[in-house]
């Protein structure tokens, strides 16, 4: 994942849009920022260069007290998402700033869009990795198991990275070069090309080109 600039944001839905030509563009909206900067780091101090956001309003009731002595110096509350976002040039930001969806993007530009994916629960290797499975016919006794998983005599032991049945979803998945379609400033919207990974109100990245 290029480390750059960006913003955080929840996924709304989707909907669509119609050109001038009258055809239909399938849209996701994504409820972006505004998110404030929490901390600036810099190469002297921390080896890099970055800043620290915040998305999402939290009860400060419900923010632990280090996290709580965190966030004071923003002066803007508690928060439910932080995350941290490569800049050149940290000096240009001051800690309590909101980042707006206008200072980052406009319609027109590529960005990629990072977001963790639904969760599926606990999966067979038909659906998790796209096993073909056993025939379908009567008599068969082999429909939708994963066969062989190794052999008894050498290495007589299951490899590492076996393609087997497991937990699937929730992970990080980024989607590259989604064209933003609309910005509407007034509603904190930005409105992309296509899907995006990730649930309906999930967490969404939303990194600059």
């Amino acid at each position: 994942m290029p480390k750059t600039m960006g913003l955080m944001g929840k996924k709304v839905g989707m909907s669509r849009l119609y050109t001038e030509r009258g055809d239909m563009v399938p849209v996701t909206v994504i409820e972006t920022g505004p998110c404030v900067v929490l901390q600036k780091k810099t190469v002297e101090k921390e080896g890099y260069n970055a800043i620290q956001l915040g998305f999402g309003a939290r009860k400060e009731s419900r923010l632990t007290k280090p996290m709580a002595g965190h966030v004071k110096a923003a002066a803007k509350g508690g928060f439910q998402h932080i995350r941290e976002f490569r800049v050149a040039d940290p000096g240009q930001y001051e800690v309590g700033q909101e980042i707006m969806v206008t200072d980052l993007f406009k319609a027109g530009d590529l960005v990629d869009i990072q977001a963790a994916a639904k969760g599926r629960g606990f999966q067979g290797v038909v659906r998790r990795h796209g096993f073909k499975g056993g025939r379908a016919t009567h008599g068969s006794m082999f429909h939708r198991a994963p066969g062989s998983i190794g052999c008894s005599a050498w290495p007589s032991r299951v490899i590492k990275g076996k393609k087997m049945p497991g937990h699937m979803g929730t992970n990080l998945v980024t989607k590259k070069n989604c064209m933003v379609i609309d910005v509407r400033p007034e509603q904190n919207v930005v409105i992309v090309k296509g899907g995006v990974p990730g649930a309906k109100q999930g967490l969404i990245q939303i990194f600059t080109k």
